[in-house]
């Protein structure tokens, strides 16, 4: 008994031992705000908008060259519509930042951290990650592409599900052609 008391602490101390001097390679790369670009677009029943935010800060995290983790701020204040002009232009991007949609004055930023990471193929793998918009968090789930120092991810958000109320058939009846679809889409276009 005492022998086998004594082998256990034996390993238990290698063990201890080996984790404590073992580095773990985790290299973050801070993603180049001013070439990276964050594109969405809006669909209605009648049409669609699109236009870009702002990345505030960001990185993804490696391991050798496996992607294990990331996570992004997004500066809300910076949604523009680039889809129109003028006047119309003002009031969408307006009516946007507004508390009917992304309340940006209360909610300056939403933020992505991944959560976890599975490598699908050379360059790609899934992500699941928490995505932050007006305090709200739920899980997201996308794909991303990495070559070299870029790299490619596009999302589908569900804004139901982050209180975003205007024009969504998931609050609202009898909307017909005002109705704007819960969905909107994140295009990532990333170098780091």
């Amino acid at each position: 008994m005492k022998k086998t008391i004594k082998n256990l602490a034996i390993v238990a101390l290698v063990a201890f031992a080996t984790q404590s001097f073992t580095k773990v390679d985790v290299e973050k790369k801070e993603i180049k705000i001013e070439e990276s670009t964050l594109v969405w677009k809006g669909y209605k029943v009648t049409g669609s908008h699109e236009g870009t935010i702002d990345i505030k800060s960001g990185h993804l995290s490696f391991d050798n060259d496996k992607l294990v983790g990331g996570e992004f701020v997004v500066d809300m204040q910076t949604l523009v519509s680039t889809d129109m002009e003028g006047e119309y232009k003002g009031k969408l991007e307006g009516h946007l930042k507004s508390d009917d949609f992304f309340g940006v004055e209360e909610h300056p930023t939403s933020t992505l951290v991944f959560t976890d990471v599975k490598q699908s193929g050379k360059n790609a793998y899934d992500v699941t990650a928490d995505l932050t918009i007006k305090g709200k968090t739920n899980p997201v789930s996308f794909k991303i592409s990495i070559y070299g120092s870029k790299a490619t991810a596009s999302l589908k958000v569900d804004r139901a599900k982050y209180d975003v109320r205007y024009g969504s058939t998931s609050f609202f009846d009898g909307l017909k052609d005002k109705a704007i679809y819960d969905e909107f889409d994140l295009v990532a276009d990333l170098e780091f």
